[in-house]
């Protein structure tokens, strides 16, 4: 018969475990919102080598978009998500047209101080237009309600969000090597040049990955705010920051790398939150980037990254 000490343990290490656990659920969580995140960051960067930093903002005008539909319209949470993703891809066409496309044949520095301008041109604007105050966000009961898996506990948003980011995958994947457009996409990613001479629309290419990078945005916006019940103009700078680590992670360029590089950050981090001490929990987003340097240092090109696609 075990002693009354050797129970206090197993109970102990029982209750270490079921806390183990349960950070790593709340890391796959996170990390299914940075993986579609992600997702968008390669498609635009995989062809016109662009770091999109206002990537994040576009996720917080579609957030935005959805809290005024329905708390002001108070139209259904569907027809509000339909109409955001139309508006973010809107938003993200725009900074293509006007800030990105006329220095399509500028170094890549020029573009990037380009991305930097639209992404707090955003932020002064949603600060200018809503204030910079946080404001409540609050999903249908029916996707917040929790399911009991054991000792974990999901809600249906959380089961929707996981069952997205691989079905987008998926449908991403199918669509880049099998049909017309992806192939191009591709062509494009190879040798931009080249595929102009050969007869491919450039622009059509470019205006396809930013708007499926944009819709993106939003859906991954309404999923962050569902997480954390609140939205702030400002709300999308970091996760877009984390969700470029990730991608640089898994490899840019590599959709499934995205993916993977979502998660392992989202997993990271949580953890990192989770089991150090609370002294220096406040720092997690400062470990987010110095496990980004870690796996660069040992694996230039990310997790997923191929030598010829360029160092990450």
């Amino acid at each position: 018969m075990p002693t009354s000490k050797e129970r206090i343990w197993e109970v102990i290490e029982i209750e270490e475990f079921t806390y183990f656990f349960s950070q790593l659920v709340n890391g796959l969580k996170l990390g299914s919102v940075y993986a579609m995140v992600a997702i968008g960051y390669s498609m635009v960067y995989g062809i016109l080598r662009l770091i999109n930093f206002a990537h994040g903002d576009i996720m917080t005008v579609g957030v935005y978009t959805i809290l005024v539909l329905s708390t002001a319209f108070g139209m259904p949470l569907w027809a509000t998500v339909i109409i955001s993703v139309i508006i973010a891809v809107c938003v993200g066409l725009t900074a293509e047209r006007v800030a990105y496309r006329p220095l399509r044949t500028a170094g890549e520095e020029t573009t990037l101080i380009s991305s930097l301008a639209v992404s707090i041109f955003l932020q002064n604007l949603m600060v200018m237009i809503f204030s910079p105050q946080r404001k409540a966000f609050h999903l249908p009961d029916s996707l917040s309600y929790l399911h009991s898996f054991g000792t974990v506990k999901l809600s249906t948003m959380n089961i929707i969000t996981f069952i997205a980011v691989f079905l987008i995958l998926l449908i991403l994947s199918y669509i880049i090597k099998n049909t017309r457009i992806g192939m191009a996409m591709r062509a494009c990613s190879d040798n931009m040049n080249a595929s102009r001479l050969m007869g491919i629309n450039i622009t059509t290419v470019i205006v396809t990955a930013f708007a499926i990078g944009s819709g993106l945005a939003a859906l991954s916006g309404l999923m962050l705010a569902g997480e954390y019940k609140t939205i702030d103009p400002l709300m999308g700078f970091v996760p877009g920051l984390k969700a470029f680590c990730a991608a640089v992670l898994g490899g840019i360029g590599s959709l499934s790398g995205a993916v993977l590089g979502g998660f392992v950050l989202g997993i990271a981090e949580m953890l990192f939150a989770g089991l150090m001490p609370t002294e220096i929990t406040p720092y997690r987003d400062a470990f987010v980037f110095i496990l980004l340097i870690v796996v660069l240092l040992i694996r230039p090109n990310g997790i997923l990254g191929t030598k010829d696609g360029g160092r990450s």
